[in-house]
């Protein structure tokens, strides 16, 4: 509430009055507030993350002799920074356990959205490297791109060469202001109407040992953390883009409707696109991409979605749920599934391929939801029959994990993930444009009712 009605206001009220020339001085005034207001001891790693990385892209482009150690040293910073705060405890607790060792954890809080603006950070000094673009003089113009507050904290990965230009020179005018807070106001129903309603529902059946419920119950469960998933995600982009808009930046979409996909190839095109965009440019084509034999092709592949997994987060669910999509991307490779998408096949054959490509997905967000892997295991033996829990065991009825507002709102979910309402925001006609802004509106008032009368419920990929 102190954003929607506080911060954001003031900011876009200063930005939209003054001189182009304070523009950006606004936005990183803006940008470092924001992050101190939630996370003000560990502002300090983000303001060393732009010196060396600002200091690392001149050296680069000054000793071209010695670019590459340049480049070596400054991303091994980056990326130590991103291994003490991530994965330091997760690499003890597994020594200890494989070598019976008794080491200290440390106590270790990690700092919000720090995997987002490090591979921020990372692109803009491969880019240097690579020559695309020249190295930013002005250190307070890469202070922005690498803290803009709209996506700081849990993207889309904004990369370098996307968006240099942007923060020398941007229109802002009543068009994209207007469309900014149309998007903003989806992202925000999303999260708020969507989102959190059926993150409730998951809550409560992943908080319970998969023999205290119904497979029903657990098909439920995986459904609705899917859909949570999604709009929570999603809508943070939309929120991100929107703001975006309003400031006279244009951010890369995130999202395609990734569940209309028929395969998992098509899902990594749709889902959070700026990550696999990240990964494709950055590691998959330095490893020589698929302009090598295809054994390397697909071992690229395996690398690319092993760290994708890792990416996420310091948990063996995370290792698994990334190995578990490369499996099926390099299957599907092996199979040439880009070959059954240029080909015209009967609608049931697509059917079926849809359905192969859902069955995958909730499987993974299964693993990917789940603490442990036995726990993931044994909902997933639930799901499939294969667990037969005694109902005497059961901790509650139906009724109390979804009530008549929850089966609303999951229709309105699978209709939303569908590219039905997909120019909704391209109302033509004057009683369409009306007809949109009382609707925006309401999702507006309906959101911030939500806000003030729920307890605090943070985006799920603020903790990646």
């Amino acid at each position: 509430m102190t954003f929607l009605y506080v911060f954001l206001p003031i900011v876009v009220l200063l930005y939209l009055i003054s001189k182009k020339e304070l523009h950006n001085l606004i936005l990183l005034c803006a940008s470092i507030l924001f992050y101190a207001w939630g996370e003000p001891k560990y502002l300090s790693i983000m303001l060393i993350t732009i010196v060396v990385n600002y200091l690392g892209a001149l050296y680069i482009e000054k000793f071209q002799t010695k670019k590459k150690i340049i480049l070596i040293s400054t991303i091994a910073i980056n990326l130590g920074f991103l291994f003490y705060f991530k994965y330091f405890n997760f690499i003890i607790k597994n020594f200890n356990s494989i070598f019976h060792s008794n080491f200290n954890t440390l106590d270790i809080i990690m700092p919000i959205g720090i995997s987002f603006y490090t591979f921020q950070a990372l692109s803009y000094l491969i880019d240097v490297y690579r020559k695309e673009v020249k190295a930013q003089k002005n250190i307070y113009k890469l202070a922005l791109f690498i803290c803009l507050f709209p996506q700081l904290i849990a993207g889309p990965i904004v990369k370098y060469h996307d968006i240099n230009e942007q923060i020398d020179s941007r229109e802002v005018n009543f068009n994209k202001v207007n469309l900014g807070v149309k998007r903003f106001i989806i992202g925000l129903s999303k999260k708020i109407l969507l989102a959190n309603t059926l993150g409730e529902i998951a809550d409560k059946i992943f908080v319970q040992d998969p023999n205290n419920f119904s497979h029903f119950t657990a098909w439920l469960g995986a459904i609705s953390y899917s859909f949570q998933l999604y709009f929570d995600f999603s809508g943070y982009s939309d929120m991100a883009i929107g703001l975006g808009l309003i400031f006279g930046f244009k951010f890369m979409e995130n999202f395609n409707y990734p569940y209309i996909s028929k395969s998992i190839t098509e899902f990594w095109r749709r889902w959070h696109i700026s990550l696999s965009t990240w990964f494709k440019e950055y590691v998959y084509i330095s490893l020589g991409g698929n302009r090598i034999d295809k054994l390397k092709t697909l071992r690229n592949l395996g690398i690319i979605f092993l760290l994708t997994g890792i990416w996420h987060g310091a948990q063996w669910t995370f290792v698994i749920w990334g190995i578990w999509h490369g499996f099926f991307i390099i299957l599907e490779k092996i199979l040439n599934i880009k070959k059954l998408d240029s080909e015209i096949y009967p609608w049931h054959f697509n059917i079926l391929r849809h359905f192969y490509c859902i069955f995958v997905f909730l499987i993974g967000w299964v693993i990917f939801r789940a603490d442990n892997f036995k726990y993931a295991w044994n909902y997933l033996m639930n799901m499939f029959g294969f667990l037969h829990p005694n109902e005497q065991n059961f901790s509650y009825e139906l009724a109390y994990y979804i009530e008549k507002k929850e089966i609303v709102v999951l229709i309105i979910a699978f209709v939303c993930c569908v590219p039905l309402f997909k120019n909704i925001l391209n109302a033509k006609t004057k009683i369409g444009k009306i007809f949109l802004n009382m609707y925006l509106l309401l999702l507006f008032f309906l959101s911030s009712i939500f806000i003030a009368s729920s307890s605090y419920n943070p985006f799920i990929y603020f903790r990646f």
